[in-house]
């Protein structure tokens, strides 16, 4: 049994997701809290497995109390948010914290669609319960070195992540020069969250990360991530690499899909030019498209059990035989790296 604590200064929030998770017969509600104060009190007295946290709250703010959380007692958080455009710049910077993920605030709206948000809050249960989750590293720890060297721009990176794939892809990336080969990015993330998080890489990074637009042609030294709601495939038009992003129904129960990425790219057959990664995420989307470049010559890793917050990609991968290495993620950007040298 799932033993989860329910923090939201709304009685009505607090009561709805109550109502929803008890709903699941694996999870069971021990507690509800209306400030991080009392909230912290809970944590101490019953223990809870999970912890449902506001992002925006009276007294302490959601961000500064899951800062004390993880350094004090590093915890699987999933935060309640709003999924806005004001609300998304906060909600990245609590997965950056170590909050393993995030689900919408429940609204009118979803009253409509209350079995669809029920199934996916619990889903976010279950693999925030079986997440990894790790302190906050102090200030002091050292920024990924960054490879460096004489690379071939004619080669094409691409890389699938879910469930903590935002602080995964930063920390692959992190590691990457400015002079690289193109690299395309799909992370499961909703419409409004996608602006913000390629905003937010591109200030990280030394490359130049972008939104990918349709028709849009992929050049070296930038990263294109998939926009929220369409999926990201990868075309030819003569000797150049397009972009397109299309609204066409989900693939795995997600748009965009890893999959679409991966099995557009595998249809170029640009063989050993192609080399893709399948990170830390819930479920198996990009697994079987994993499989398809590593049957047209690509070079395929996929990210390890130990430092995945969520190993659920990635070990479909391995089960498939679809990774020719399978990497903790602080090898990933060296691995590729090196892969792409001339």
């Amino acid at each position: 049994m799932i033993r989860v604590l329910v923090v939201d200064d709304s009685p009505l929030i607090r009561a709805v997701l109550t109502e929803v998770l008890q709903q699941a017969q694996d999870i069971e509600v021990i507690g509800t809290a209306n400030d991080p104060y009392q909230a912290r009190d809970l944590i101490k007295k019953l223990n809870p497995d999970v912890l449902t946290l506001d992002v925006e709250m009276p007294k302490m703010d959601g961000v500064s109390f899951l800062k004390n959380l993880m350094r004090l007692r590093p915890m699987p958080v999933v935060m309640i948010s709003t999924l806005t455009q004001q609300g998304a710049p906060i909600t990245l910077e609590c997965l950056e914290l170590g909050a393993v993920d995030f689900v919408a605030k429940p609204t009118q709206q979803v009253g409509d669609k209350l079995h669809g948000y029920a199934q996916t809050l619990h889903e976010k249960i279950r693999a925030a319960a079986k997440a990894r989750v790790r302190a906050i590293k102090p200030v002091t720890t050292p920024v990924a070195s960054v490879a460096t060297g004489t690379f071939d721009n004619t080669k094409l990176v691409a890389i699938g992540a879910s469930t903590g794939g935002t602080e995964a892809i930063k920390e692959v990336l992190t590691g990457l020069p400015d002079n690289f080969p193109p690299i395309v990015i799909t992370q499961h993330i909703p419409p409004v969250f996608s602006a913000s998080f390629a905003e937010r890489m591109d200030r990280s990074v030394a490359l130049t990360v972008k939104e990918a637009e349709d028709d849009e042609e992929i050049k070296p030294n930038h990263v294109y991530i998939a926009p929220g709601d369409y999926h990201l495939a990868i075309v030819s038009k003569g000797t150049k690499l397009m972009c397109k992003v299309v609204q066409s129904a989900p693939v795995n129960r997600h748009r965009p899909a890893v999959d679409v990425l991966f099995k557009s790219i595998a249809k170029l057959n640009l063989g050993k030019k192609v080399c893709a990664s399948l990170l830390t995420g819930m479920g198996a989307d990009g697994a079987a498209g994993l499989l398809k470049l590593k049957e047209c010559d690509a070079y395929t890793l996929a990210q390890d059990e130990a430092s995945s917050v969520v190993w659920g990609m990635p070990r479909a991968a391995v089960d498939l035989d679809a990774a020719q290495k399978v990497l903790s993620l602080d090898s990933v950007a060296n691995e590729i790296a090196n892969w792409a040298k001339k």
